[in-house]
């Protein structure tokens, strides 16, 4: 039997790492979608099948990767998975087209899903399970920032490649002559590689700490599958996690289309802008939505995300350019609470096979695979305004939720009177 494991802030420093490029890959697609058309030449569902083909590898590898995890280790596994994003980021940034953007994401999105599975586990060992909670604060603060800062980076490239101003400057030079200069966009995808080799060397030369799994980190067995999948109580947090990551994925990936076709607002500044401040506004959230998860029971908390979130549709969709502008970012402010809300609502809402459960609604990801080719699909037959109305539905499903949810544990809330009435020392 292994010792204790010491804590170590080196791992712990690359598991946050980790998060930032796997944010910087993930959310990305957003911004791009209106490039996608006009460079490829396709419509609003061809454009949406690209991110689906990256969200629907959640669905096919998120439970495979925790079985592949515990028999090969951390280690192996995140460098495999970093393999997949660079060969990903390469094929395209190599041959950008259509076909072969589908198959990349593919490939990558496959390795992003795969890293979901690893890095938890890691991150509770390296740091110690006494910091387990704000070292997974700290990491999605970072996941967020790197979300927050890719439509910028993404700006950056496409405004300055090809002119006067990428002459003086290393990394764009370079860039000038490995990019196709009607795809400027594409040059993200060499910075991604970049990234993914930078993380495969950095892995390699790295020390893993053993990682001995908590009973609620394991894969599990087919049969503890099984078992879950005939409960009705796991489809429905199942189908709520579903909706949840389409109806923020559906929201990211087509608001700059949507503000530029509506609006007339330009994608590469104003459009991209928007997604950025979309997902700063879902990583401020969470620290609001901390302080409500300690004064309200999680449904209820739940029940007015939705409710904020459909307004800001609504006005998002049907409002004026300026109103639209705003409501569309701040649609990721209401959205911040939801997911840690769904997952913990679903792991206290069953005694056992918490790890299995954890599988399977990780797999509920490609959410943001089918939601926004929905999306895409009605907006070619019907507008993208009529598509975008289909976030009503998803809006709807997470909503009910916040109905119908009956944990076994509810979050621990203050209660203000007791406070109130304790005497002063």
């Amino acid at each position: 039997m292994p010792g204790p494991i010491p804590r170590n802030r080196y791992m712990v420093v690359i598991v946050f790492l980790t998060f930032f490029v796997m944010s910087l890959l993930t959310n990305i697609l957003g911004p791009i979608v209106p490039d996608i058309i006009s460079s490829f030449r396709v419509g609003l569902a061809a454009a949406a099948f690209l991110p689906f083909s990256f969200f629907i590898a959640y669905g096919v590898m998120s439970i495979p990767a925790g079985f592949m995890v515990e028999r090969f280790g951390e280690k192996r596994v995140m460098i495999a998975a970093f393999v997949a994003g660079t060969a990903g980021s390469l094929g395209f940034a190599l041959h950008p087209t259509y076909k072969v953007a589908v198959a990349s994401l593919f490939v990558m999105g496959s390795g992003m899903a795969t890293l979901q599975t690893a890095i938890n586990p890691l991150l509770r060992v390296a740091g110690g399970e006494e910091h387990f909670a704000f070292n997974s604060a700290l990491a999605q603060l970072i996941f967020g920032s790197a979300s927050f800062l890719s439509p910028y980076m993404y700006s950056y490239l496409v405004l300055n490649l090809g002119t006067t101003a990428s002459r003086g400057d290393a990394l764009l030079s370079i860039l000038n002559r490995v990019t196709p200069p009607t795809l400027p966009w594409v040059s993200m995808y060499w910075i991604f590689a970049l990234f993914t080799v930078a993380m495969i060397v950095i892995l390699y030369f790295s020390h893993f700490p053993h990682v001995e799994r908590a009973a609620d980190e394991q894969a599990g067995s087919w049969y503890m599958y099984g078992s879950l999948f005939r409960k009705y109580l796991v489809w429905g947090f199942f189908f709520g996690v579903f909706a949840y990551v389409g109806s923020e994925q559906g929201t990211a990936d087509w608001m700059s289309k949507f503000l530029s076709q509506y609006h007339g607002y330009d994608p590469h500044t104003t459009g991209a802008a928007a997604v950025s401040w979309f997902w700063g506004l879902l990583t401020a959230g969470c620290f609001i939505g901390m302080l409500l998860l300690k004064l309200f029971d999680s449904r209820y908390v739940l029940r007015g995300a939705c409710f904020g979130a459909l307004i800001c549709l609504t006005m998002a969709a049907f409002g004026p350019a300026r109103i639209s502008l705003i409501a569309f970012p701040a649609i990721g402010l209401f959205a911040s609470v939801m997911w840690p809300i769904l997952v913990s609502l679903g792991l206290n809402s069953v005694a056992e096979h918490h790890g299995s459960l954890g599988g399977i609604l990780s797999s509920a990801i490609m959410g943001g695979a089918i939601v926004p080719l929905i999306i895409g699909r009605i907006g070619d037959h019907f507008g993208l305004r009529t598509g975008l109305a289909f976030l009503y539905l998803t809006f709807g499903c997470v909503l009910s939720v916040g109905f119908w949810a009956k944990p076994i544990i509810n979050n621990a809330v203050i209660s203000l009177k007791k406070a109130a009435a304790q005497p002063v020392s």
